[in-house]
C-alpha cells in the first residue's frame, strides 16, 4: 500500500496477542506506546500483511481497524506492529491524472504513487483567523448551478438529492467542466460505495481531464472493504490541500457519496460497541463531518483554495434525516435535486427555491461574473416563487380562473424549465449564455411585474424586448402552453 510501506519501516517489536477479531476490528492486548490514529501493520500467518489505524487505547488493549478488513485472519499466528505515528500519504503533482482505489493503490496500470514528500492523511490544524474569505466563483458550465447558487472558490456546497436521481452523472460533469479562468485548476473526485458500473462511467466521462493532468481519482467500490470508504475522501482531501497550499491551484474536491461513508461509520461504530445516537449514527457524526467539510477554504499568505461538493442521497427523500440535516449545518447552502422535474424529464433536476448557495454574493457580480448577475438571479427566484403559488391556486379553483398575468407566470416556469435550466449532460454553457437565457425568460412577463430589477435594467428590458433578435425565440403569451398543459 503505498501510502504506507513507502514511508515508514516494518518496527521492531510485534504483538502477537490477539485478543479478538470483531467484524473490521483487530483487539491486541500487551501493547505499550502506542497511541491514538497511530498507523498498525497486521502480519497474518502465511506472511501477508495487512494495514489499519489505531481507534483506542485502553491501558494495554489497543483497537485496530483493518483497511482490508479481517476475513480469512486467524487470532493464532497473527501479529501487529505500530508504526507510532499517524498516518501519513505522499503528496504531490505527480497526483495528478492517476486513478486509485479508495486507499491510494492504483488501478490504471501505473506505478505506485510516491514522492518526496509526506503529508497526515488527518490533516493539519488551522488558525480559524488564518482563513481568507471564499472569493471568485468556480464556473460549471452548469446553467442551475452558475446562475442560480453560483459555486465559490473555498465554499463547501453540498448536492442533496435521493435514490433514482442523477447525482452522480451531475457530480461528474461538474467535474468535467469546472473551471476558473485562466487560474491553475484541478479536481480530485472522491468516489465511495459505487457500484462497478458507476466506477468505470466516473472513469470513461473524467479520461479528457484525466489525460490534461488536471484530476485525482479515488475510487472505493461497494464491494471493497468498508474501512476503505471511511479512508477515502481523506485521502482525497490531503493531496487536494498539497495541490492547493504547496502548489498554487485552486482545487474542486468532489465526494460522493457522503451517505455511504456516513453508513460505513455507523457499521464501525457498531463493532467498536459505542452507544447509538440518531438513527443508530454514533453521536459524533457531526464532528467527523465537520472534519471533513472544515478543510475547504483560503489560508492568508497561500496560494490556490479547496472548494467542496459533497454529494448526499437522502433515504426516502427525507432532508431531515441525520446525514443531510447534519450536512446543512456545516456547509454553506444546498443544491436540491428534485424528482418531480426529473419526472418531467428536466436535466439536471435542480429546484432553484430549494437550493441556494449562502456565498454567492462573494463571487458573483461586478468584476467576478456579469454586472446583471445578482439582480437577475433575484428577479427569477421571485418569480418563480409566484408561479409556484399560481400553480397551486390553479389547482384549487381551476385553470379556466386564472387571469392574464397568472397564466403568463406559468408560461414563464415552462420556458425557465425547458430553456435555462434542461441542458444535456454533456454541454459546458457559457455564462453569458446562461445569463441571456434567463433575460429571455424574463421577458415573457410584464415589465410592471420585474420590481427586483433596477431601473437601469428595466430600460435595458424595455429596450430590448422588441430589438434583441433571440427574444423572436420566447414564446409571446399567446403562445405560451395551455394552463392545463402546464400543470401537468
Amino acid at each position: 500500500m503505498t501510502e504506507l510501506t513507502e514511508l515508514t519501516e516494518w518496527p521492531v517489536i510485534e504483538y502477537d496477542d490477539i485478543r479478538e477479531l470483531r467484524g473490521p476490528l483487530v483487539v491486541v492486548g500487551g501493547v505499550s506506546g502506542a497511541g491514538y490514529d497511530d498507523v498498525a501493520t497486521v502480519r497474518l500467518p502465511d506472511g501477508t500483511r495487512r494495514h489499519g489505524v489505531v481507534l483506542e487505547v485502553d491501558r494495554d488493549l489497543a483497537v485496530v481497524q483493518v483497511l482490508e478488513g479481517t476475513a480469512g485472519m486467524s487470532r493464532v499466528g497473527s501479529s501487529v506492529a505500530f508504526a507510532g505515528a499517524p498516518m501519513r500519504i505522499a503528496v504531490g503533482d505527480q497526483w495528478l491524472g492517476r486513478a486509485c482505489d479508495g486507499r491510494g493503490e492504483p488501478i490504471d496500470g501505473g506505478p505506485p504513487v510516491g514522492g518526496d514528500r509526506s503529508a497526515a492523511v488527518a490533516g493539519a490544524p488551522l488558525n480559524p483567523t488564518w482563513r481568507e474569505p471564499p472569493a471568485e466563483p468556480v464556473l460549471t458550465g452548469v446553467s442551475a448551478v452558475d446562475a442560480l447558487t453560483t459555486l465559490v472558490r473555498g465554499q463547501k456546497l453540498p448536492v442533496f438529492s435521493s435514490a433514482g436521481l442523477p447525482h452522480l452523472e451531475l457530480a461528474v460533469q461538474i467535474a468535467a467542466q469546472s473551471h476558473v479562468g485562466g487560474a491553475p485548476f484541478s479536481v480530485v473526485f472522491a468516489g465511495m460505495g459505487l457500484t462497478h458500473a458507476d466506477a468505470a462511467y466516473v472513469r470513461d466521462a473524467l479520461d479528457e481531464r484525466a489525460t490534461a493532468a488536471e484530476l485525482v481519482l479515488l475510487l472505493n467500490t461497494a464491494d471493497d472493504p468498508v474501512i476503505e470508504r471511511i479512508l477515502t475522501p481523506r485521502l482525497a482531501l490531503t493531496v487536494a490541500e498539497d495541490l492547493a497550499f504547496t502548489g498554487g491551484r485552486d482545487v474542486l474536491v468532489v465526494m460522493t457519496d457522503m451517505t455511504s461513508y456516513a453508513e460505513a461509520l455507523r457499521e464501525v461504530s457498531s463493532a467498536r460497541g459505542e452507544p447509538p445516537a440518531r438513527r443508530a449514527y454514533p453521536g459524533y457524526l457531526y464532528t467527523d463531518l465537520a472534519s471533513l467539510y472544515e478543510r475547504c477554504g483560503r489560508v492568508r499568505g497561500l496560494p490556490g483554495s479547496v472548494t467542496i461538493l459533497p454529494v448526499l442521497t437522502m433515504p426516502a427523500g427525507d432532508i431531515t434525516h441525520p446525514v443531510p440535516d447534519l450536512t446543512g449545518y456545516i456547509t454553506e447552502g444546498q443544491i436540491v435535486l428534485s424528482a418531480d422535474l426529473h419526472g418531467r424529464g428536466v436535466y439536471p433536476p435542480v429546484d432553484p427555491l430549494s437550493s441556494l448557495s449562502r456565498l454567492m454574493r462573494h463571487g458573483a457580480g461586478p468584476g467576478r461574473t456579469r454586472a446583471d448577475h445578482l439582480p437577475l438571479t433575484a428577479q427569477l427566484i421571485a418569480a418563480l416563487a409566484r408561479a409556484r403559488q399560481t400553480r397551486e391556486l390553479a389547482d384549487l379553483i381551476g385553470a379556466a380562473a386564472l387571469g392574464d398575468v397568472d397564466r403568463r407566470y406559468l408560461g414563464f416556469a415552462e420556458v425557465v424549465e425547458r430553456r435555462l435550466l434542461d441542458q444535456r449532460p454533456d454541454e459546458a454553457r457559457p455564462l453569458d449564455d446562461t445569463l441571456d437565457r434567463i433575460w429571455q425568460a424574463l421577458r415573457t412577463l410584464p415589465e410592471r411585474e420585474l420590481v427586483m430589477l433596477p431601473e437601469a435594467l428595466r430600460a435595458t428590458h424595455r429596450t430590448t424586448r422588441n430589438d434583441d433578435p433571440e427574444a423572436a425565440e420566447v414564446p409571446e403569451v399567446a403562445e405560451v402552453p395551455e394552463v392545463a398543459e402546464v400543470i401537468t
